[in-house]
């Protein structure tokens, strides 16, 4: 039996951030450690990105599902849902990107934390 508070640690709602995104086909879904960069502000930005606006926001939906489901958690903030070109969800140590894909060319948020670690995940 899992512990309460693994079920709250930021790598298991990391785990679930990247469930949430493949169950919903989410494109190159990267995570970056950010624990040992100095002055980040989270432990892990998981960034990914779709087609369209109705898939950004299917996208949102699904991780926020899989997150409050098995960890029992909701986001402290959320932006972005009024254009889905780029929201944004803070679930404190995690913060989620999810793009449209001509968005995160233009920002390139992996380049602008290129010191952190960088994990790929299988994605659609």
């Amino acid at each position: 039996m899992t512990k309460k508070s693994d079920q709250n640690s930021a790598e298991h709602i990391l785990a679930q951030v990247v469930a949430g995104m493949q169950e919903k086909k989410a494109k190159n879904i990267v995570s970056l450690n950010l624990e040992k960069i100095h002055n980040a502000v989270t432990k892990y930005f998981v960034i990914c990105h779709a087609a369209s606006k109705t898939q950004v926001g299917a996208i949102q939906d699904g991780v926020e599902e899989f997150v409050l489901k098995n960890c029992g958690q909701k986001a402290i903030h959320r932006e972005g849902m009024e254009n889905s070109e780029w929201i944004l969800i803070d679930y404190f140590d995690v913060v989620v990107h999810i793009f449209q894909e001509e968005r995160r060319d233009f920002y390139k948020i992996e380049a602008l934390w290129a010191d952190a670690p960088a994990k790929k995940y299988q994605s659609d």
